[in-house]
């Protein structure tokens, strides 16, 4: 009910960031991409399109990028992907609005861990085989739209914190802890830290 109210609220802007997108870049205006959701199950994943068409097979054509984007934890500072309306979208976090649509379906909640791409929890797992454990119980909840590591840095935050956090969050979560994740979402948003 919450997400439909919110959907509603937001339709405006969301209608008006889908138009910006289409007349600035060819291609959809949604991005669809897998992610690993609660228990492990792979759910298709909502987000307004920030990048040029075809942008993943543009990263693993060019080494250098994919070693940048391995190396700094699945982000490139300064992606040259990203379009211009993309870059603002990303700033505002306008591009997570979409995920609302996976709330609804029961996929996502709005409060929970990063969603995580199947890839890069594998290679994140390699990386950091001692923080298979955090992954588990962070796997033992909804993933969300806003959360720990969603207000407190993003992109500066490396995988091993990253899970930590999410464990931290989904072993103790409760309407309290996901208020304060709420109140603290637009002043995070605001401060953009973190966002690439």
């Amino acid at each position: 009910m919450v997400s439909i109210t919110i959907l509603l609220v937001i339709l405006p802007v969301l209608f008006i960031v889908a138009i910006l997108i289409y007349v600035s870049s060819p291609g959809p205006v949604i991005f669809v991409q897998k992610r690993v959701g609660k228990n492990g199950k792979i759910f298709n994943f909502y987000k307004f399109r920030s990048m040029v068409l075809n942008a993943e097979k543009i990263l693993y054509q060019n080494k250098k990028l994919l070693a940048e984007y391995k190396k700094n934890s699945y982000k490139i500072f300064d992606d040259p992907r990203v379009t211009k309306i993309g870059r603002f979208i990303r700033k505002t976090s306008l591009d997570e609005f979409p995920q609302f649509v996976n709330v609804l379906k029961g996929e996502m909640s709005v409060v929970g861990p990063r969603a995580y791409k199947p890839d890069e929890l594998e290679e994140q797992l390699r990386k950091y085989p001692e923080a298979e454990h955090y992954v588990q119980d962070l796997l033992k909840v909804k993933p969300g739209i806003t959360g720990p590591w969603q207000v407190s840095g993003r992109s500066e935050i490396n995988f091993d914190q990253r899970v930590r956090m999410d464990a931290y969050y989904a072993n103790r979560r409760s309407i309290l802890y996901d208020l304060v994740m709420i109140i603290k979402t637009p002043m995070a948003v605001l401060k953009g830290r973190g966002a690439v």
